[in-house]
């Protein structure tokens, strides 16, 4: 993943392209007195190199350099997966109507002939930061977005559509690499008869109870926890073998066992039933996501169906 400057307060980070040391030196220096962060480079193949490396929110490129030209630059920024917006200032001797069609063309934001008037690339460049501050907040906004679509509003995890979407990225990610996949499967016992007795609210505090248990018992940034349904939530262990996934499912089993969920003095002993299963691609058929969702489900059932709190799994069967 790329470095990426953080913005001064003053200013944002600039990449220069320009070959003429004089005008190179020139900016450099008015940009800097200025509160801008900048890197100078000597050609656009250097500073490409540079921006692959460490992203710059505002690129001010000339025209006529050696090796790579200020319209290649353009167009290879513009081609490149950035970590947001660059805004690309054209700074070059190039001034007909053609040059700057070119330029724009290619992907520019804006154009200014030289020699440069500082208080004109001033107020080009506030110009810039205010397109740049914008997409900032709608990028933002849409992760916001994103994030909310995807997220259990009452237990704060992953929701069944998330499930749909990325599980089928770690079964396919299991095949490419060729390490074992395994899911769990878990359910609250008698989960009704706690919102019959208790009430809902009550209901809501066991399965924001369980849900945090849950996470706390897998691994972070490695492991997922989502809730499937009323009462039932699914883990996915990425680079785990039966055993592994057996041994983490007993442990949250005793785990919620444990433990007591109430508010005030009324407080509830929670079980659950678990379900795992395991895909291992080094042995296995190639399988669908909705094959893994199936039997550990089975699984699932097996438990409720032999007394409830505790653990059945095994090994993915291959679908008939």
């Amino acid at each position: 993943m790329k470095d990426t400057i953080t913005d001064s307060e003053a200013g944002f980070s600039v990449l220069i392209a320009e070959d003429n040391p004089v005008s190179r030196g020139l900016l450099e220096k008015t940009l800097e007195k200025t509160g801008y962060k900048v890197v100078a480079t000597r050609d656009g193949e250097e500073a490409l190199n540079i921006f692959k490396q460490t992203f710059f929110p505002i690129v001010i490129t000339d025209w006529m350099m050696p090796g790579m030209n200020g319209l290649e630059l353009c167009e290879a920024i513009r081609g490149n997966a950035s970590d947001g917006y660059v805004y690309i200032v054209f700074l070059t001797s190039k001034d007909s109507k053609d040059d700057i069609i070119a330029a724009l063309g290619a992907g520019a934001d804006d154009y200014l002939v030289k020699p440069f008037h500082k208080a004109e690339l001033m107020a080009r460049l506030r110009t810039g930061k205010r397109i740049l501050r914008l997409e900032r907040s709608l990028r933002e906004a849409n992760e916001d977005i994103k994030l909310l679509s995807i997220t259990d509003p009452l237990t704060q995890v992953y929701n069944r559509g998330y499930v749909m979407s990325r599980l089928p990225e770690e079964v396919g990610r299991a095949q490419r690499y060729n390490h074992a996949l395994s899911v769990i499967m878990c359910d609250i016992d008698h989960f009704k008869n706690v919102n019959d007795t208790f009430g809902h609210l009550v209901g809501d505090e066991v399965l924001k109870s369980v849900s945090q248990s849950l996470t706390d018992g897998i691994r972070n940034d490695v492991d997922w926890l989502a809730r499937y349904g009323g009462e039932e939530f699914l883990i996915v262990l990425s680079e785990t073998d039966t055993q592994g996934a057996m041994a983490v499912a007993e442990r949250l089993r005793k785990t919620l066992a444990d433990k007591t969920v109430g508010p005030g003095s009324e407080n509830l002993h929670i079980t659950a039933s678990f379900g795992v299963v395991t895909y291992d691609p080094a042995t296995d058929d190639r399988v669908a996501p909705e094959d893994v969702i199936r039997q550990v489900d089975q699984h699932l059932y097996r438990a409720k169906e032999s007394g409830r709190n505790r653990v059945v799994g095994g090994r993915l069967e291959s679908p008939e």
